[in-house]
């Protein structure tokens, strides 16, 4: 993956960056995605964990991870304290934990002065978002948010040809994610992660603040415009459970452009099925995740073209930067994380070393878009609250 300016628009490596993870023991999927993305980036190695509150499973995945037996931890706020203290401390925390304990960890590693990567939901509150953001002024820490869908090649040329006009003005926009595993019962292993339906741990919204936080970020990066208006409706459609795992969104974007995020965990058949629709007055551009080489555009009385991932062959410079292999040879979401791991590390190395890099070179979600995120899910659970009503999209909705 690594590269220099002139094959990958980045800057090359010079060094692998430390880096520490809270949470991702006892074979816990997202920490280990969030590792294997950062190896796969080539620039970050895994030095420092506080993998599980219970000492005994902290240390086994600390020693199945390789890490060194004084680095090893299971307090997320000693493992900030000590590793601060080192010479050799960690430069960056990947923070894997439920999302009520995402401000809390997050403000001890920023107190640190180490650098964040936090996965979504951003946080549960209001409250909580804005202390971050007061936080990360005071620091000038990178802040990154694990929105993974974001860095593929082919969304990123996606974004750049809405950009530079290729289907005019947007018109409407519709995003869609379905999965079945809320269908599991009691027992399952869906069931093996219950914080995920529990309302003092995820602030009122499941499956919304789950993968809807994905969908609604996937719309605002490619489109360029910012959710202003939205109406909801959550419903529970699948195994007995307190929250929701169905929800329909109608939107309102700036322009007052239109569309809709459609999501459901309880969705029969479904895997992992994010898709993104925008369409202008010229034509239509179609991403579908579990089909990610391809890009389709749908010009307006005009032949279908499919754009494959590759080198060359109408690939813009900021899905370029993305592409590792040859066209023919799949990249898939494993890839999309290394590419979000190699931005963040650029972003992180330059502002360690008081370094400006060009403003249109990284895209990375950060701060702001956990902020818009926590908003989105605010906003719709207001709605729904309220009978369904168009709610202004805040984060104090």
């Amino acid at each position: 993956m690594a590269g220099s300016m002139l094959d990958s628009g980045f800057p090359p490596i010079t060094r692998r960056l430390r880096l520490g993870v809270v949470g991702g023991g006892a074979g816990a999927f997202i920490g280990r995605v969030h590792a294997r993305g950062a190896r796969l980036s080539d620039r970050w190695q895994i030095v420092a964990g506080a993998l599980s509150s219970r000492p005994e499973v902290a240390q086994a995945s600390g020693r199945e991870w390789g890490l060194a037996s004084d680095r090893i931890y299971s307090d997320w706020r000693e493992m900030a304290r000590a590793e601060a203290a080192r010479p050799d401390g960690i430069e960056a925390v990947a923070i894997t934990v439920p999302n009520h304990l995402h401000h809390p960890v997050a403000m001890a590693f920023m107190d640190a002065g180490i650098d964040i990567i936090c996965d979504k939901p951003l946080v549960n509150t209001a409250d909580e978002t804005q202390a971050l953001i007061d936080k990360q002024r005071e620091t000038g820490v990178v802040f990154g948010v694990t929105y993974s869908f974001a860095a593929h090649a082919m969304v990123r040329q996606m974004r750049q040809m809405v950009a530079e006009g290729a289907i005019g003005p947007v018109s409407q926009i519709h995003t869609e994610y379905f999965q079945e595993m809320a269908l599991l019962p009691a027992g399952s292993a869906w069931s093996g992660t219950p914080w995920r339906q529990d309302p003092a741990k995820v602030g009122g919204a499941a499956t919304t603040a789950d993968i809807g936080t994905h969908a609604h970020h996937l719309a605002e990066f490619v489109s360029g415009l910012k959710l202003e208006r939205l109406r909801a409706e959550f419903h529970r459609l699948g195994a007995e459970q307190p929250l929701e795992d169905t929800a329909y969104v109608n939107c309102r974007y700036q322009g007052e452009v239109p569309g809709t995020i459609l999501i459901s965990q309880a969705l029969a058949g479904a895997q992992c099925g994010l898709r993104i629709r925008i369409s202008g007055l010229r034509g239509t551009l179609e991403w579908d995740q579990e089909n990610p080489e391809y890009l389709h555009h749908r010009p307006f009385d005009a032949p279908h073209i499919r754009i494959s991932r590759g080198h060359g062959a109408g690939m813009l410079a900021d899905a370029s930067r993305f592409i590792h292999m040859p066209r023919g040879h799949p990249e898939a979401l494993s890839d999309a994380w290394g590419n979000l791991y190699e931005e963040l590390a650029i972003a992180i190395e330059a502002r360690r070393e008081g370094r400006q890099l060009p403003a249109d070179l990284l895209a990375y979600p950060g701060l702001a878009e956990g902020a818009s995120g926590v908003g989105f899910i605010r906003s719709a659970i207001r709605s729904d609250a309220e009978g369904g009503v168009w709610t202004d999209v805040s984060l104090t909705a």
